[in-house]
């Protein structure tokens, strides 16, 4: 309750020195309600903070009742600063595998390396022949052309689906079937260099000392010229040795005047290879003496007991019961030396190749006197 007071004052001194102030009242007093004030509310305590955690995830936020699923989700993890994890430590086994990998990885780089001095010296030169010579230079054009349309080519099968590996095998079967074109009149290819120029690059090729390549070129075409069954067959012989043959002749006193051949060469080749077409036997025989893989022996093999098994088989008997007097003469299928080395390089396996097998005789040497 407050007391309002209006009027005026006069000021006068007294006879202390001291001034006196007179107020005159020209209002009364009146009560005067207090404000009213709105309480204030208790204010809550403020709830500590959570202790900080030294690892490298934050505590996880507590669930609010009554939140949606964005402000419920848990806070994402992350690192404190300054704080520096632990690299793992690679496996005993990796650590041990780093210098051979280090000698590998060395090797690769130096067979890299000198393959492209020779790749870059080799077309130095074939630049240098087509700037001097027409043929060498309408030859390049050819070889360049026909990368370009293989590359192409790869492209148009990639873009249609076809996986890169099989796009890039028939892109080198294509080329090299460009390459395998027969030779036009005059002894030179389409477009490619004369006799003579091959003739003198086979020479500087056996010059180079850095090549690698011992394998014969003649392999790559054997293998376009046989047939599966024929391969089973050099397989066969490469692992079990020669195998028996035997003609059948006519004998007794008829052949003592002179003897006639009955059936030629019949042998168990077939059946102990494993062959789709047996009968195609003596027309696999001929294709692989053609190709100098096989020859015919004269001489039986070591073991005769082996010929006691052909001579019983149906085919044998058939052709000594044709005649009154027939005979049985021994020979033998060999691999060539050749054909011995063909096996190993192209139809087996590395660790077959370098295990022991089976010898085979050479052929008698030709006498040309």
């Amino acid at each position: 309750m407050t007391e309002q007071i209006t009027g005026r004052w006069t000021g006068r001194t007294n006879e202390a020195g001291e001034d006196d102030v007179v107020v005159e009242r020209s209002a009364e007093s009146r009560d005067v309600p207090a404000p009213t004030v709105s309480p204030v509310p208790p204010v809550s305590p403020v709830p500590p903070a959570p202790p900080v955690t030294e690892g490298p995830e934050a505590p996880e936020a507590a669930q609010v009742p009554g939140a949606t699923e964005e402000q419920a989700a848990p806070a994402a993890p992350y690192l404190a600063p300054n704080l520096r994890l632990p690299l793992p430590k690679p496996p005993p086994e990796v650590v041990e595998a780093l210098p051979g990998l280090a000698r590998v990885a060395s090797s690769v780089a130096l067979h890299t390396a000198g393959w492209g001095l020779r790749a870059t010296r080799s077309s130095a030169r074939r630049l240098g022949r087509a700037a001097t010579d027409a043929h060498e230079a309408a030859a390049l054009i050819h070889d360049v052309t026909g990368y370009v349309t293989a590359a192409g080519e790869v492209a148009r099968q990639v873009s249609e689906g076809v996986p890169v590996g099989s796009a890039l095998v028939q892109a080198g079967e294509a080329l090299d079937a460009e390459r395998r074109r027969p030779a036009a009149e005059g002894g030179t290819s389409r477009g490619g260099p004369s006799l003579r120029e091959r003739g003198h690059e086979l020479l500087e090729r056996s010059r180079d000392v850095w090549s690698s390549d011992d394998r014969h070129p003649a392999f790559d075409r054997i293998l376009d010229d046989l047939a599966p069954d024929e391969a089973r067959i050099l397989v066969m012989l490469l692992r079990e040795g020669p195998q028996p043959s035997v003609d059948v002749r006519t004998g007794g006193p008829i052949g003592i005047v002179g003897s006639q051949l009955i059936e030629p060469g019949l042998n168990m080749i077939g059946a102990r290879a494993g062959l789709r077409h047996v009968d195609h036997v003596p027309s696999y025989l001929n294709n692989l003496f053609r190709l100098g893989l096989v020859w015919l022996s004269r001489e039986p093999v070591a073991d005769h007991q082996e010929y006691q098994v052909l001579e019983a088989q149906p085919d044998v008997q058939a052709a000594l019961g044709s005649v009154r007097f027939a005979k049985v003469v021994r020979r033998s299928v060999h691999l060539t030396p050749f054909g011995e080395e063909f096996c190993r390089l192209a139809l087996v396996d590395e660790e077959t190749a370098g295990s022991v097998l089976p010898e085979h005789e050479a052929p008698p040497e030709v006498d040309g006197g």
